[in-house]
This record gives C-alpha cells, structure tokens and sequence, in this order.
C-alpha cells in the first residue's frame, strides 16, 4: 500500500490563524517533529527528522529532547535513531472515546461484517482527506490490509466522494483546489471536470463505488451519513476485494447496504437531536 494512506509530512499552515497574535509558533514546530513520523519510517535520526519536519537542526534537537523528556518520543538503544511511544495514542483513545458517532455507527458496522463477511468502516472528512475513524474486518483471509487512522484524499476515494455529494458545490471545489491532483495508482482519475462530473452523479445516485483507484484490488462502496440539514458528516464503507468481488456485483448486492445503513445512522443522530 502506498504511504499516502498515512497523510502528508508537512500540513499547509493557515495564514489567517499564522498572523493571529495567538498563535503559538513553538507548539506548531512541535507538533511539525511528531507529523515528521507520518511517512513509513518508524525510527528517525536528528537530521532525519529536521528534513521531514522542515525546521533547523537546533530546533529540532530542543524540541525531540523535550517530547521525550515528555514520554512522547523515544531514542532507540544503541542507537542515534528516535521513535514514536505508545503515549501518542491517547489522543486517538480520546478522540474515539469521545465520538458519539463512532458509538451510534459500531452496531450497524458490526452487522454488515457478520452478515456478508466483509469489511466495513467509518470515514470522516478532515480538511481534503477522509480519515478512518472504525473499522471492522472481514471474516476472509484475503482483505485490505488499512487500519483505523489512515488517511486517504477524499477525491479519490469512495467515501470521500459519498461525503463531498452532501455538501456545498463551493466546498467541493475548495477541497478539489486543495487536492494534490497525482495517481496514486494507475487507475486513479486525476481530470478534475471528471472528478466534479463523479461528485454531482453520486449526489443523483446516493452512493459512490470505486474500483482500484486507492488500493490495488480493492472495490470499495460508500453513503454519506448526513446531520439533521442534510449535510454530510460521515461516510460509511463496505470495501471488497477483486479478487472475490466485480464492480457490478458490487454495485448490485453491497450498494443497498451501504445507504439503508447510511440512512438509519443519520436517522439515529436526527432523533438525537430532537430530545
């Protein structure tokens, strides 16, 4: 798998929030050291990470010196190489700990992997890319080897396609101009007129279907869950691969799924928000 699923080295800085006289430059080089471990090398050097981060090596040196001080990077024995510790994940425990989504989204998760044995997950919008935030495997021995947390660019994909559908045509293009426009795989559609065509079919539709543009040998069929205005919050996913599954047989038995899940998860959070 490409490492594109695990987000880019660098985040675009906002300008607006860079000249508030707020904002702290020194917790944002911090948090440059800790995206440095974004790509697929679990353990870096100084000079490693002060490239990927994109700060000098003194600053660098003072900043990973204070997250381990701090239990947040570790120096591996022996070695003049640092790594991520377990302590990062408290955010994510967090995170999940406190989405009534992910609660209110798990049972019908659950069900659809028991009953059709497939791989179902729980994707949310974060700037251009979707973020799998749930994820329940599939019973076969043959599936898509992505884990909770990976990110993926919401053009490419179908749940970011379902998500985009549910959302303002202003939005769509902001999202699209933000979009790095590169294949990840051969089949990746890149035009953005085609990609702007796919966003408005899938709003007519209901649901989006995409077939190894991610993933080579994955099919993945996604519906928006939607707030109590219609808009999209979240994507619900069913992801098969080519190796069992054709795009038809896809769309023909996983594509009602998806949206009869969609739908009464949105439910669900309407009624919530009623009482």
């Amino acid at each position: 798998m490409t490492n594109r699923t695990t987000g880019n080295l660098k985040k675009p800085r906002d300008s607006a929030v860079a000249r508030s006289s707020l904002f702290v430059g020194s917790t944002e080089k911090a948090f440059q050291v800790l995206h440095a471990f974004d790509g697929p090398i679990r353990h870096m050097t100084l000079v490693d990470i002060a490239r990927a981060s994109g700060l000098d090596r003194s600053a660098t040196q003072r900043l990973v010196h204070t997250l381990e001080a701090l239990g947040y990077l570790y120096r591996v024995p022996e070695t003049r190489n640092y790594g991520l510790t377990p302590k990062v994940l408290q955010f994510s425990y967090n995170y999940v700990r406190a989405n009534e989504l992910i609660d209110r989204a798990s049972p019908y998760l659950l069900d659809i992997s028991r009953r059709l044995g497939e791989t179902t997950n729980l994707l949310e919008l974060d700037g251009q890319d979707i973020v799998f935030v749930a994820r329940f495997p599939g019973q076969h021995l043959v599936n898509i080897d992505i884990v909770v947390g990976a990110r993926l660019p919401a053009m490419f994909t179908a749940s970011g396609i379902a998500i985009l559908s549910r959302l303002s045509d202003e939005r769509v293009r902001e999202i699209l101009a933000q979009t790095r426009l590169e294949p990840i795989t051969h089949y990746t559609e890149t035009n953005p007129d085609k990609l702007l065509a796919r966003v408005r079919a899938v709003a007519r539709r209901g649901y989006a279907v995409i077939e190894n543009e991610t993933v080579l040998g994955d099919i993945s069929v996604a519906a928006p869950i939607t707030d109590h205005s219609g808009v999209a919050v979240a994507a619900i996913n069913i992801s098969v691969p080519t190796s069992r599954w054709t795009l038809e047989r896809v769309e023909a038995e996983l594509a009602q799924h998806v949206q009869v899940a969609a739908t009464s998860i949105s439910k669900a959070r309407l009624s919530s928000y009623s009482r």
